[in-house]
């Protein structure tokens, strides 16, 4: 299907700031699904219900291209966080006041589509972002397929479910994916049909869903489901540092563990996430005492 143009949506008195309600949905600066380009643009390469898509958005409008141009156009006000509602935030504390003002264009972002968002999060579990940026860049590219469009070059739609499912045990080996992340994988592209009914379930119902895939759990479940539902309350636990970023911002400290980190957060009830979110774009992180999380490389075994 050729380009279509769009005229621009979301003209509201503070428009979104599309690098920054995008921004979750890129992983890593190589991600061969995800481009941005000098001229202003915003490409995605996704697999839709559809069939493969690319979309490309800038301030003045969108084009997509593929079998799921349509469906990729038809859902962009969602992506570019037309269903959420910002207004909802109100700041209890100096720094979020700050923050939300100079990030007002700050949207979050409903992709609508699960197994997009569920991938790569469980490629996250237990290792470093660059261990999991890696793993996904070569698994996308080996097989995935080329981007239908005009597009820049090296970009990929990751496979289809049925394709996650048919990867050999040793690619996942030579992607640097261990045994367990990789048996999630199949686990859930195997009943993906299922999971992607979660994208118009209550954020909470959705993850309820999602964790019934052994393998899923919290952690998972809502770094999802905020992408793909839009989720403005789900805020992740069980992560590494997120405690201790929320914990310093917000009462100076920084051993706070995730209990901790929910009461500090319970003034923003219904928007806990957003409250995370411009936390981690203030800046005000903990001085690091620890080393670094180092890498592994399953594929020396």
């Amino acid at each position: 299907m050729a380009g279509r143009f769009l005229p621009p949506h979301l003209r509201t008195p503070t428009p979104a700031d599309l690098a920054l309600t995008l921004a979750p949905l890129r992983r890593g600066p190589a991600d061969p699904t995800f481009r941005t380009t000098p001229d202003g643009s915003t490409w995605r390469a996704s697999r839709t219900p559809e069939g493969p898509g690319t979309l490309r958005v800038r301030a003045d409008g969108a084009e997509a291209w593929g079998p799921g141009a349509d469906w990729l156009l038809a859902r962009l006000p969602a992506l570019l966080g037309a269903e959420d509602d910002p207004a909802a935030f109100v700041p209890r504390h100096k720094l979020l006041a700050v923050t939300a003002r100079a990030r007002a264009g700050l949207r979050l972002t409903r992709t609508g589509l699960v197994l997009e968002s569920l991938i790569p999060s469980v490629l996250e579990q237990k290792v470093t972002s660059t261990e999991a940026y890696a793993s996904w860049r070569r698994l996308v590219r080996a097989f995935g397929e080329p981007a239908p469009g005009p597009v820049p070059d090296g970009m990929y739609v990751m496979p289809d479910a049925r394709g996650w499912a048919a990867i050999p045990s040793w690619e996942w080996h030579r992607a640097n994916v261990d045994g367990k992340r990789s048996a999630t994988i199949v686990r859930a592209a195997r009943v993906a049909p299922r999971l992607e009914e979660a994208a118009h379930m209550p954020p909470a119902e959705a993850r309820t869903r999602l964790e019934l895939i052994p393998g899923v759990g919290p952690w998972t479940s809502a770094e999802t489901v905020q992408r793909s539902n839009g989720a403005p309350d789900e805020v992740t636990t069980g992560d590494l540092h997120l405690p201790g970023i929320v914990g310093w911002a917000l009462a100076g400290d920084r051993a706070a563990d995730d209990a901790a980190m929910l009461e500090l957060l319970e003034p923003y009830a219904g928007q806990r996430h957003r409250a995370a979110r411009l936390i981690l774009l203030s800046g005000r992180v903990p001085p690091r005492r620890a080393p670094r999380m180092a890498p592994g490389d399953i594929r020396a075994y």
